[in-house]
């Protein structure tokens, strides 16, 4: 099992940048690809981006595409989101999430790991 705990969510201005933090404990960090997730209010989750487990490949939703940039530290055991130019559009709760599999799925079902959400609220 591995537990995911997300921090660096807040308050932030339109055309600010914030990045937020996925901190994994128990087992297959490494070999899992990690996803962040977010859910506004009214809407459905979606994925926003993705990591595959080594890091080498990675996913962007269209509407965050050049703004948003995933990373790992396999080591650390810590996935990142960093986050620029922020939108009033992004307000959300962003959640971080572990993959059954090593490559990046866009669907919830591919990850069995959740996060408890940190929450982006952009100010316009």
């Amino acid at each position: 099992q591995v537990q995911l705990v997300e921090s660096g969510g807040g308050l932030v201005q339109a055309g600010g940048s914030l990045r937020l933090s996925c901190a994994a404990s128990g087992r297959t960090f490494s070999n899992r690809a990690m996803a962040w997730f977010r859910q506004a209010p009214g809407k459905e989750r979606e994925l926003v981006a993705g990591i595959n487990s080594s890091g080498s490949s990675t996913y962007y939703a269209d509407s965050v595409k050049g703004r948003f940039t995933i990373s790992r530290d396999n080591a650390k055991n810590t996935v990142y989101l960093q986050i620029n130019s922020l939108k009033p559009e992004d307000t959300a709760v962003y959640y971080c999430a572990a993959s059954r599999s090593r490559y990046i799925g866009a669907r919830q079902y591919d990850y069995d790991s959740w996060g408890q959400g940190t929450q982006v609220t952009v100010s316009s």
